[in-house]
């Protein structure tokens, strides 16, 4: 089978699989009464489906670039490509969804998504270890990115807490047992935290030949800084800045994705020699999972806000 012939398969499996999802939940909603007002544990639910969204399209896209890249060499090369695939049709599904109950296939599907995530992280960690030389700069820099998993096991649990919130009473929001608020919180921050050293890494590869390759080190730590202070206050005292910082990261990764476009054209032959240099060019998808995280830390300022 040549190359193009699998990637058309692998396309016509992701359709189906996106289609049958969205196929199921649409029939399953559809008998589910109508609400007049939606709740605030829905909004924010809403708002962390959305989140969930832009983390797996980011995966999907950037997977089957890298795994394509690959040759999918290991048929486990598959799994984060499907499971992105129905994590995206489902949090779609789920973001626009009044209805204050759970879902208890989204919740199926983050949670095995979050699952493959943290596999995939193994993997990856193996990856770089049995190269010579180890855990060492180099193979850092040119062996599976540590940082890409991470982003599927984000949309996971993004995915995952929004059916948590919803299934909440007004009163009493909670997610994973704890309170709601506070701990969507500490996750987004620590999410930003993680995806901020990914992109240090892979910038500092780069030498940071752009000053602009700056910002997604600076803005993005504050924003995680200032969502992990209002969720450790009982009423946060800098909501509105933080609301605004929050929007400023959510910009920067749509922006981040326009810059690597850029760079792809730099290279040799520009977008003429799209096939080439989409795989050697910086990361394309990467940038909006800085969005999808944002989308997150709004939805914990809803929490604690209504709290």
């Amino acid at each position: 089978m040549s190359d193009d012939t699998k990637g058309g398969v692998v396309l016509a499996t992701l359709g189906i699989i996106s289609v049958g999802v969205l196929t199921v939940l649409a029939r399953r909603s559809s008998l589910r009464p109508a609400v007049q007002s939606i709740p605030t544990g829905t909004r924010a639910a809403r708002r962390l489906n959305k989140s969930s969204a832009l983390l797996s399209l980011s995966v999907l896209a950037d997977s089957s670039v890298e795994h394509y890249r690959g040759m999918f060499f290991n048929k486990a090369m598959f799994l984060p490509v499907i499971a992105s695939a129905a994590n995206l049709a489902s949090s779609l599904h789920g973001a626009h969804d009044e209805t204050p109950q759970g879902h208890r296939l989204r919740h199926a599907i983050a949670a095995i998504s979050g699952a493959i995530g943290v596999i995939g992280g193994g993997f990856h960690l193996y990856n770089v270890t049995k190269r010579e030389g180890g855990f060492s700069w180099q193979n850092l820099f040119y062996s599976a990115p540590l940082g890409a998993p991470y982003a599927l096991i984000l949309a996971g649990i993004m995915g995952t807490a929004a059916e948590h919130v919803r299934d909440s009473s007004e009163g009493r929001l909670r997610l994973f047992g704890l309170p709601a608020g506070p701990t969507l919180a500490a996750l987004t921050s620590g999410g930003l935290a993680g995806t901020v050293g990914e992109a240090a890494l892979l910038h500092f590869r780069g030498a940071f030949h752009d000053p602009f390759m700056f910002l997604p080190v600076t803005v993005p730590p504050v924003a995680a800084g200032l969502v992990a202070k209002a969720g450790a206050e009982r009423t946060p005292v800098w909501g509105s800045f933080t609301r605004a910082w929050l929007w400023l990261t959510a910009i920067l990764g749509f922006a981040g994705a326009g810059f690597h476009i850029y760079g792809v054209g730099r290279n040799m032959g520009g977008w003429r020699n799209w096939s080439q240099n989409v795989l050697a060019g910086p990361p394309i998808p990467a940038p909006p999972s800085f969005t999808g995280l944002a989308l997150a830390g709004l939805a914990a300022l809803d929490l604690l806000e209504a709290k």
